[in-house]
């Protein structure tokens, strides 16, 4: 044998042999246990524990202290799977010499076929079976050997860890009795310990110091003798739920007695602390003087809660009142709200100034606290001038009219401010109903409605709240509240009514008529919306839109019917006639719908061409001036003024649809439908001599469209020439269709 017993030659680790005993190694170590190498890492260690192997059987003077270094090697690698140390020995005993070393003799176990050697051959066999057998239990002793080693180490490093761990625990108790007893002697809040029974065990100068006692008179207390009066049943509760171990702590806010009989407040926290089998030991209470704090937000609340004014309950506390009773009463309990606004406080303002308004007000509020006095009735002020009186529990509408008739009578008494006499009034809103029938939102909701019902019919009067009434104006509300929307949606349709010749009746102009298609109210007339437009300021938009609409269709029908040359009439608001921007507006669409503008025309109602003057007159000039025909519509229902007929450019009139209606109503031989033909005949005559087109409305029959033609009545609209339509039936009337 040749070789050496230092470290493994390259040859050896290129040795293929080796390499796959190696790998075979490798696998069986990393499928019998946890590896902390990679796979090509865990190969390349036992490789060169292979090479060492073979080279300790190679050597010339054999030793097995390479085997035990690799056993030891194996356990420093962190394979100390036992298993893996079985398959080691084991493959070092059977595979290994047929593998990795195939040029040494076998030991017959290993040998595939026996044969029978010759002395000397047995001799040489006997020799490697022995060195492999010592290194078998080299490699196991070794790795013995450094499993135990490891174990030493680990127990005197747990040694070592254990009493450092108690050395450190000792030190860190002291050292936190320490911190607590400087924390306990030093504090500026106040630190109390007491048993379960509550008897104090001991407390800090700051807690004797914020109670009024020596630290010595309190170690011979009780808690319970500290409990104000007012709280010292919840007091101990708290204090049994948590020595009961139902809270391992608690903070709160309660009150205290003094040595001297005075209350303290305190921001009182409290912790059980237990012994170690989880029983109960004892309590630990600190507490704060908060009694500034809490005096300060007791006045801070009173300010959040009260008006500044006159010292009344404000809007909030009226609202969590209101909730709170809401909250607690049975359904069947009613309840009653006077809702009051004094009449005309504005012109007090504005006339005698902000300061004797303000006094005024005080003196109301007085006043109304006052006459409720006795019933317990809560007062508050709801802003501005507005007061409210919260009747709880009445016995139902007349208990609430007699509490507001007892304030309107307080009103009504003159007030003397600042050498000034006032007669002040008021209007009340009353809303009465069981709790269950309304929510706090609705009843403040139809109190506030009701309250301008009450000024709508005159001052100093009260108004009860109509259900039915209430639900037509929330209603009106909910379709006012939806006209932007219905706008941008184009929910709006335009309707067209014919206004025929009554010479030749051919259809000679149509008055363009805006409906809402409701997606869910239906079709509905302008009665039921245009007002509404023009109190939110959107007729101008809409109006925008009907005419651009009603322009860019009677241009489709120039176009297809040049000869009929129809006119379109359309309706314009005050307030657009009043827009500075309306000549521009009209102009523009004219322009962009290609409609020549003698086929337009604007019908403004008398009331609102009386009111024109200034800016307004000038736009209709200019609208004149533009082409565009001005009508008059409903002439004879405003103020009959026939001086505006000769200073403005007016190019028709539309008689009032009354004048017509008298005329079927009556008959022509009644004495009222003979007044009628009358005053049609005279206002046809008027118009012709000023030169001005004349146009019935509401014609229904026969017989007044002959009358009105006897009158030389020029046209005439109304459902007996055909009711407003879409604009495709006009389409199809002027085709001829039927």
């Amino acid at each position: 044998m040749s070789g050496s017993t230092g470290e493994p030659d390259d040859e050896g680790l290129r040795h293929p042999g080796a390499r796959r005993y190696a790998a075979d190694w490798a696998r069986a170590v990393r499928r019998l246990g946890f590896v902390p190498l990679s796979a090509a890492e865990t190969e390349r260690l036992l490789l060169v524990h292979t090479v060492r192997l073979a080279d300790a059987l190679r050597a010339a003077v054999f030793t097995s202290q390479p085997a035990e270094d690799v056993g030891r090697a194996l356990v420093e690698a962190h394979l100390t799977e036992p298993r893996v140390l079985d398959w080691s020995v084991r493959a070092l005993g059977t595979r290994f010499l047929a593998e990795v070393l195939p040029e040494q003799p076998e030991a017959p176990e290993q040998r595939e076929v026996p044969e029978q050697p010759e002395a000397s051959e047995q001799r040489d066999v006997a020799d490697v079976a022995g060195r492999v057998a010592a290194l078998q239990g080299a490699l196991a002793a070794g790795f013995a050997r450094a499993l135990r080693d490891r174990t030493f180490t680990q127990q005197e490093r747990i040694a070592r860890s254990a009493w450092q761990a108690r050395d450190d625990v000792e030190q860190a108790l002291r050292d936190s009795e320490a911190r607590f007893r400087a924390v306990f002697t030093g504090a500026a809040i106040g630190i109390g310990i007491a048993g379960t029974d509550g008897q104090i065990i001991d407390v800090n100068q700051s807690f004797a110091d914020m109670l009024g006692y020596t630290p010595a008179e309190l170690r011979e207390t009780n808690v319970a003798a500290l409990f104000h009066v007012d709280d010292a049943a919840g007091m101990w509760e708290l204090y049994q739920d948590l020595i009961a171990g139902r809270h391992d702590s608690v903070r709160t806010e309660k009150r205290y007695r003094r040595k001297d009989g005075s209350v303290v407040w305190t921001d009182l926290a409290a912790s059980l602390i237990r012994y170690d089998d989880g029983r109960p030991r004892f309590t630990v209470a600190m507490i704060e003087d908060i009694t500034d704090r809490h005096e300060l937000q007791q006045r801070l609340r009173f300010q959040a809660l009260h008006d500044p004014l006159t010292g009344l309950p404000n809007r909030t506390l009226f609202f969590e009142t209101l909730g709170g009773l809401f909250a607690q009463a049975t359904p069947e309990h009613r309840v009653g709200v006077c809702f009051l606004d004094l009449d005309g406080f504005k012109a007090i303002n504005d006339s005698l100034g902000h300061d004797l308004g303000d006094r005024l007000l005080v003196v109301i509020g007085e006043r109304l606290a006052s006459c409720v006095a006795e019933h317990g009735h809560l007062v508050a002020r709801m802003g501005g001038d507005e007061f409210v009186i919260l009747v709880d529990g009445g016995d139902g509408l007349d208990r609430a009219i007699e509490v507001a008739e007892s304030a309107l009578t307080a009103v009504a008494a003159p007030v003397h401010v600042a050498g000034q006499q006032l007669a002040v009034s008021a209007s009340v809103g009353i809303v009465d109903c069981a709790v269950g029938q309304t929510s706090v939102s609705e009843l403040m909701k139809a109190a506030d409605t009701t309250l301008y019902w009450a000024k709508a019919e005159g001052r100093g009067r009260w108004a009860v709240y109509d259900p039915e009434r209430g639900a037509r104006d929330i209603a009106r509300s909910a379709l006012a509240a939806g006209l932007p929307a219905a706008l941008e949606r184009g929910e709006f349709v335009v309707h067209y009514q014919p206004i025929v010749s009554l010479l030749d009746s051919t259809m000679v102009a149509v008055e363009a008529l805006v409906r809402w298609q409701h997606p869910e109210l239906g079709l509905l007339g302008p009665d039921a919306f245009i007002g509404l437009a023009e109190e939110t300021g959107l007729i101008v938009q809409l109006g925008r839109w009907v005419l651009d609409r009603a322009c860019r269709d009677a241009r489709g029908w120039l176009t297809e019917f040049p000869d009929a040359r129809l006119v379109v009439s359309v309706n314009l608001a005050a307030r657009q006639a009043d827009d500075p921007a309306i000549v521009a507006t009209v102009a523009e669409v004219l322009s962009s719908s290609g409609l020549p503008a003698d086929l337009l025309q604007l019908e403004l109602t008398e009331s609102a061409v009386m009111g024109t003057a200034g800016e307004p007159l000038r736009s209709l000039h200019r609208l004149s001036d533009l082409g565009v025909r001005l009508a008059i519509d409903d002439f004879g229902t405003g103020y009959s003024n026939l001086a505006y007929l000769r200073r403005l450019p007016i190019h028709s009139l539309k008689l009032a649809g009354p004048f017509v209606e008298g005329i079927r109503a009556d008959g022509p031989d009644s004495p009222a439908g003979h007044r009628d033909e009358r005053i049609v005949d005279a206002l046809v005559r008027l118009a012709h001599a000023v030169e001005l087109w004349v146009t019935a409305e509401a014609v229904e029959t026969a017989a007044q469209a002959e009358l009105l033609r006897a009158l030389r009545c020029d046209t005439g609209q109304g459902r007996f020439f055909g009711p407003p339509a879409p604009a495709d039936e006009i389409t199809a009337r002027l085709r001829g269709e039927p």
